[in-house]
């Protein structure tokens, strides 16, 4: 019976310890949280949302055989996350069952400025349990946006961010500290986003246009932004072509945009 009694607690202090060996579970609710688990945890065991190897995600290639899951309860429940990453994903009674369990929820914040975007990094890494992961994300937005930053005394040509469903993003966005990063004036008179009239761009038609989403063939096909007056205004005057994946999430690449508007200026 000793015997007996001893094997059995050497079970259970290896099955503890398998448990306590177990990865890290890591469960993304939408595309821009599958950019940043994979970037900072791709060593933890993931669990990506259905977007996670879309065209238009940046990390779509470091998605490929990774467990795509949907964001709902019954996943959340299935896989028994330890942190859940989010930027806008998740049903209400997810996030709330959530919140009385032990899994940790960090919330990537939008973003208006660069600033926010370290704020992101290393918020998401430290939950993640890998801060320095995250200080060195940082750091290689930095480099990056070194090398898109213009000479000080360079001039600052004034540019158009547009959409092809026709809208703009003025003072307040993200887009504009891109702009500003690549050495351009944004030329959208309103701040945040808003439309921009066809109509207008015909009559006074700016010096150079940024186009974002252009890529995504299905998407506003027939959209403002596609029109052929807006075509032929553009025509010679686009500074760079910015992909979807490098605008879709408040994330680190948005300095690869930067350096984008850089190469085509």
């Amino acid at each position: 019976m000793k015997r007996l009694a001893g094997g059995l607690a050497g079970l259970a202090v290896l099955a503890a310890g398998a448990v306590e060996a177990r990865p890290l579970r890591v469960m993304a609710l939408d595309q821009c949280a599958d950019q940043y688990v994979l970037a900072l945890r791709p060593d933890a065991e993931l669990a990506l949302s259905p977007r996670a190897d879309d065209p238009d995600a940046w990390m779509r290639e470091a998605a490929a055989g990774r467990q795509r899951v949907r964001p709902t309860l019954e996943a959340a429940i299935a896989f028994q996350p330890d942190v859940v990453v989010r930027y806008w994903g998740g049903e209400p009674r997810l996030l709330t069952r959530l919140e009385a369990t032990a899994a940790r929820v960090v919330t990537i914040s939008d973003a208006t400025d660069f600033n926010s975007i370290r704020d992101n990094i290393r918020a998401v890494s430290k939950e993640l349990g890998v801060p320095g992961r995250g200080e060195a994300l940082a750091a290689r937005m930095d480099a990056t946006l070194r090398r898109a930053a213009p000479e000080p005394a360079a001039p600052r040509p004034s540019a158009l961010y547009l959409t092809a469903g026709g809208f703009t993003a003025g003072k307040g966005t993200l887009m504009d500290a891109i702009l500003a990063a690549a050495g351009l004036r944004n030329a959208a008179a309103k701040p945040f986003f808003a439309p921009v009239s066809v109509e207008r761009i015909a009559l006074f038609p700016p010096a150079r246009f940024v186009l974002g989403f252009f890529d995504q063939p299905r998407g506003d096909w027939r959209g403002p932004g596609r029109h052929p007056v807006v075509q032929r205004a553009a025509k010679d005057r686009v500074v760079a072509r910015l992909p979807s994946a490098a605008l879709t999430c408040p994330a680190w690449f948005a300095a690869d945009a930067a350096a984008m508007l850089k190469a085509g200026a």
